[in-house]
């Protein structure tokens, strides 16, 4: 069946790359803005305009690039060119925004600051949108999602980190005469570096051809235009969910809170700790976000992190935030003039605010996507990205306003050297009282929040069910295949000779576990190896120790294995199956991954032409998964005959469902030997129907051959997990199943692999609990019956 890896570390640090230039944008931005007002002139009102209409401007188009994205027909699939795209944008336009001199009349620079503004604002929507459903759709395991989630967010906060020092180099004389001077310089630097990052996701991150996915709407002018309504729906039915309306309120009261006094830090220490001498602060603003963030990156994200696994992402959240309120609380005390090292120590509980936010949000976000899909069958994490980004930055458009809206009604003037009585103290107090208001509602909505962990795997199985179902309707319905359909395959062409199965009606469950027990002492033809052990997963290094211990437990059991890639270690498998006397069919694993495809094939040839294997198979299941096509198949597939061309004892295949080798009738003649996977259990038949469908499958299948061998290398029964229709698991059905096929096989000269030899937990993540139950053996490499 399908293998669905762990995301690799390689890939969520591509992902937080792009995270690092998400956040060093805005950052900078943050910073250069200061000298909007204090070096250039602007107005607070005129300040607050550019704060809040490119933040409008932004959050409109969000839902827009949601729609366009999600529905993507290209073969990169629904979202890395706009990640690239968005990112050469935003880099030429935030260095043409900051390019802003004195000696232009105040209207020209708001104009030429507005203009290019909006610009960089598309960039960042053609960029963001789809870059955060990328993460989204990394992976489609609860807690993997946090991991990817912590990554970036680790990654990110260096932009935090490091952008405050930007105030030390901008007005230090030795490096440049005034701010407005080094922005225009410095905005270059930031442009052409976060570029870069902004692209590294869209580069190592690959998705899967979307260009035959019929469940797309075209993206024509008039589609585009009509996908108002489509958005206007998709927001509906977005906060009809409970659980998103949840995440998105919070977000906009902790956030937004946050952001309306951010920059208040800066004019709280200049002004009150040294009494507006910006001289004599020296670092000290700088030393408050830097540390701030070193803070977060090194203690709250992992902290944060740990706290979702063990206690759940719900209390991870209720608890980071609390924190929060009492770094809000000590930072009131701790502002001491004279005494600035004194905020340092309110800091780390500070920096739990934002930095839990956006490593459990993110997370939760996208199991929010999980159930949108259960309740609505569409996957639209472009739209429900947008939807909460769009809380984020019109709540961050909001604040911008409000920022210069209370600096206005405390009498605060940024750019004078002296403030009226009580005008700092106005800015001390917001900047404490307005966040530890927005976290308390936050929490407050956060309360009752119910996305559990248990719920979360409930719903990944109940897709996991629809999923089968569709395939089971795929497979009923008729489709063409060479002039006939399936139809009539089934209706006309098959003849199942007389076969008396075995009858279970009056054996006991001892009975059954006799049965069981001869059958197995007796060899079967082929067993399909598992080599993960408990606690590994498809992306961890094998060990020779493992392989050659479960190798040795089955040998008395098996005349054949067979493995499915020839990479990290699964290599060792032939190898030790020869030498201890079993035959081996050896699988290169193939996929959309081209080369991690070369790394397999080139392997998967060396080891038959050193004569470690027996049947060499090209892929399994990439063409149901969707991920290659026919011709690209065909073509890995000759490459191997070519490159084996004098090594004719070695047999060439390709393994998949058997069904679609009716849709690609051109497999057939490319390979040797025709390869079937056949589960009556995914299709839904009861144990008391499964073995006469099993017939079926087989009898299909040679009639497409085309009289070259059939053999079964995929089948079996699952001892415990979810029920598939009528198919229930249980450790009797096994059994039967088990002893039923084997001595059909055995009579009818049928090359069968049972499926599987050991349970593997890694499958609990794409086939639900029923995936680490298929072993003859279980997870302790004890032998079930």
């Amino acid at each position: 069946m399908e293998v669905t890896k762990k995301v690799s570390m390689g890939k969520k640090i591509a992902f937080g790359l792009g995270m690092l230039a998400n956040q060093m944008f805005p950052a900078a931005l943050g910073i250069f803005m200061v000298v909007l007002v204090k070096d250039l002139g602007f107005p607070t009102w005129m300040w607050g305009v550019l704060y809040f209409l490119p933040r409008i401007f932004d959050s409109i188009t969000d839902p827009i690039m949601g729609f366009i994205s999600d529905n993507t027909k290209s073969r990169w699939g629904r979202r890395r060119h706009y990640v690239f795209i968005g990112a050469i944008i935003m880099g030429i336009s935030f260095a043409f925004m900051w390019q802003l001199h004195r000696e232009n009349t105040l209207d020209y620079n708001f104009w030429y600051y507005l203009i290019w503004s909006l610009i960089f604002y598309l960039g960042l929507t053609i960029f963001s949108v789809p870059y955060v459903a990328m993460g989204y759709e990394m992976s489609d395991d609860f807690h993997e999602r946090t991991s990817i989630m912590a990554v970036s967010q680790w990654i990110g906060q260096w932009a935090w980190v490091l952008a405050p020092w930007l105030w030390v180099v901008m007005y230090d004389p030795a490096w440049f005469e005034s701010g407005d001077v080094a922005t225009r310089t410095l905005a270059i630097w930031v442009a052409v570096i976060c570029a870069l990052l902004a692209m590294v996701p869209a580069l190592f991150i690959k998705d899967e051809s979307t260009l035959h996915d019929d469940s797309l709407v075209p993206l024509t002018i008039r589609n585009i235009g009509s996908s108002l309504n489509q958005i206007v729906t998709g927001f509906k039915e977005a906060f009809r969910i409970v659980q998103f309306r949840k995440l998105c309120i919070s977000t906009f009261f902790i956030y937004n809170a946050f952001n309306t006094v951010a920059a208040f830090s800066f004019f709280i220490i200049v002004y009150y700790l040294f009494d507006g001498d910006a001289g004599k602060a020296w670092i000290w603003p700088t030393l408050f976000g830097s540390v701030g963030a070193l803070v977060t990156t090194f203690m709250v994200i992992p902290v944060v992190a740990k706290l979702s696994k063990t206690l759940g992402k719900k209390n991870a959240f209720l608890i980071s935030q609390g924190i929060s309120i009492v770094g809000y609380i000590l930072l009131w005390f701790l502002f001491v003039p004279g005494k600035p090292y004194l905020f340092l120590i309110a800091l780390p509980f500070f920096s739990f605010g934002i930095g839990g936010l956006f490593t459990i949000m993110m997370s939760m976000t996208a199991d929010v996507c999980d159930l949108d899909e259960l309740n609505f069958g569409h996957r639209r994490e472009g739209i429900f990205g947008a939807i909460y980004w769009w809380m984020v930055k019109f709540g961050f458009a909001i604040a911008g306003g409000l920022s210069g809206l209370i600096m206005y009604l405390v009498d605060f003037t940024p750019d004078a050297l002296t403030q009226p009585e009580g005008a700092v103290e106005g800015l001390r107090f917001f900047f404490s009282a307005l966040p530890i208001l927005g976290t308390a509602i936050a929490m407050y909505v956060m309360r009752d929040y119910d996305l559990t962990e248990e719920r979360s795997l409930e719903i990944k199985q109940e897709l996991n069910n629809r999923k089968i179902k569709k395939k089971i309707n795929a497979f009923v319905s008729p489709y063409e295949v060479n002039g006939d359909n399936m139809a009539s395959i089934l209706n006309n062409k098959i003849h199942l000779k007389a076969y008396k199965a075995i009858d279970f009606t009056d054996k006991t469950v001892e009975d059954l576990k006799s049965l069981y027990r001869n059958t197995l002492n007796h060899k079967l033809h082929g067993l399909c190896f598992s080599p993960y052990v408990e606690g590994q997963n498809t992306d961890d290094i094998l060990s020779e120790s493992q392989i050659k211990r479960r190798m040795g437990i089955i040998t008395p059991y098996t005349t054949w294995i067979r493995s499915f890639s020839c990479t990290e270690g699964n290599e060792l498998i032939p190898k030790v199956a020869h030498n201890k006397g079993l035959k081996s069919m050896v699988g290169a694993w193939i996929s959309n991954d081209k080369d991690r495809n070369e790394r397999e094939i080139k392997r998967l040839v060396t080891l038959a032409k050193e004569g470690y294997v027996d049947i060499v198979v090209v892929g399994n299941e990439v063409l149901l998964r969707n991920e290659i096509s026919e011709d690209e198949l065909i073509t890995y597939i000759n490459r191997v005959r070519k490159e084996l061309s004098g090594f004719n004892n070695v047999q060439i295949g390709y393994a998949d469902t058997y069904y679609e080798y009716y849709k690609h009738p051109r497999l057939v003649d490319a390979v040797d030997v025709v390869l079937a996977n056949c589960y009556p259990f995914w299709e839904g038949y009861s144990i008391e129907d499964a073995f006469q469908h099993l017939r079926q499958m087989y009898a299909i299948t040679q009639i497409v051959a085309k009289d070259k061998k059939v053999i079964i290398t995929e089948t079996g029964w699952p001892s415990q997990g979810q029920t598939v229709e009528d198919a229930h698991p249980s450790q009797v059905n096994a059994m039967k199943y088990f002893v039923q096929t084997q001595e059909w096989a055995k009579k009818e000269g049928i090359d069968i692999f049972h499926f599987s030899s050991f349970d593997e937990s890694w499958k609990i993540g794409t086939e639900g609990d029923v995936g680490a139950s298929w072993g003859i053996w279980n997870k302790k490499e004890k032998r079930k019956v």
